[in-house]
């Protein structure tokens, strides 16, 4: 499958909010030949594929930078101490592998040892201002060597394969768009369509918002990956939505009411086409839309996700039969967009 074959590609780069150069040049190598790319001051990607004339200008969305950390200050024992960058709840990282830098200097993630640990400590979450990172290094002197104040740090992550479908890697919050929306470029658009692979959406929507101000669109379609708590602790409404029952189409979530017209649309022609689709049963969360759909006069705007178990962690885990229904299901409401 072509498109899982570019996400793993994409997952393996590393490029946390303010740090995606590795991610952008990637996605430039591989559109270049089917777009007219240009990249703005703030390191958005802006792809324009040449088609047929269209009564609507369409863009479609996706973000290329992950959660991490950044190195804030260098311990005299030579740890380093960090804070998050986007949402990364510090439960998750607590012993992770990471990388430090432009050296990619190895490291893990350190906190006190379980057994000296009080017991009014025990069970309780440890922010980032008690982890540091473990560089292998004795003294400031010595890390100051490998490492510097405003470092990133990323997590290391095996791409794997398992299960029925099953894929596990970090990044896959918003790789996964991005490679869709490769592929869509590849697949040559019939119309003239706006791709923009953003930058800095984990920490506040930034890239999105100077982008969809660039381009001015009058549809947007925003490709994510969205929560999905389909575990045996949870039930009902809690589960959010399922690997496995396909591309999840949001009604609303933390920034965002969504184009109900569009809505009722993507369901429409998931059902025609038996696409598997479902929605979100939780409003929680945010992506891109939330700039996009308030840009210059306004943008009628559709997220269409994947469902992803474990997100902003360094095991995010989707199934890839999600990731083409979400692909199918944005293509053909593509084609039903641009002569509205």
């Amino acid at each position: 499958m072509k498109m899982i074959e570019t996400l793993k590609k994409l997952c393996l780069l590393d490029g946390i909010s303010g740090d995606e150069g590795e991610v952008r040049e990637y996605i430039i190598s591989q559109i270049k030949d089917y777009a007219q790319v240009t990249v703005d001051p703030l390191g958005n990607v802006i792809a324009f594929c040449k088609g047929k004339s269209a009564k609507n200008k369409v863009l479609v969305s996706a973000h290329i930078d992950e959660v991490g950390m950044i190195v804030t200050y260098i311990n005299t024992d030579g740890t380093l101490m960090c804070d998050c960058v986007g949402g990364v709840d510090p439960a998750v990282v607590y012993a992770k592998r990471v990388t430090v830098g432009r050296k990619n200097v190895r490291g893990v993630i350190a906190s006190t040892a379980v057994h000296n640990i009080s017991k009014s400590e025990r069970g309780k979450a440890v922010g980032f201002d008690k982890l540091t990172v473990d560089i292998g290094c004795q003294s400031r002197e010595e890390a100051e060597k490998l490492a510097s104040l405003g470092d990133s740090i990323r997590f290391v992550s095996q791409f794997t394969e398992f299960g029925d479908g099953f894929v596990k890697c970090k990044a896959i919050d918003d790789r996964a768009g991005c490679a869709i929306m490769i592929q869509l470029i590849k697949d040559k658009p019939e119309y003239d369509t706006y791709f923009t692979f953003v930058v800095q959406e984990e920490i506040g929507l930034r890239g999105a918002t100077a982008a969809s101000y660039t381009v001015d669109p009058d549809y947007a379609f925003v490709l994510e990956a969205t929560t999905a708590a389909d575990i045996p602790s949870s039930s009902g409404s809690k589960r959010v939505c399922e690997l496995g029952k396909g591309a999840v189409v949001s009604f609303m979530d933390r920034h965002t009411i969504y184009d109900k017209e569009m809505y009722d649309l993507a369901f429409e022609l998931a059902r025609e086409n038996d696409i598997p689709c479902q929605t979100k049963t939780a409003v929680a969360g945010g992506n891109d839309a939330g700039a996009i759909h308030i840009s210059r006069g306004g943008v009628r705007t559709t997220a269409v996700s994947l469902p992803c178990r474990y997100l902003h962690s360094p095991s995010c885990v989707i199934n890839s039969r999600d990731m083409q229904s979400a692909y199918s299901l944005t293509k053909l409401l593509l084609d039903r967009t641009y002569n509205r």
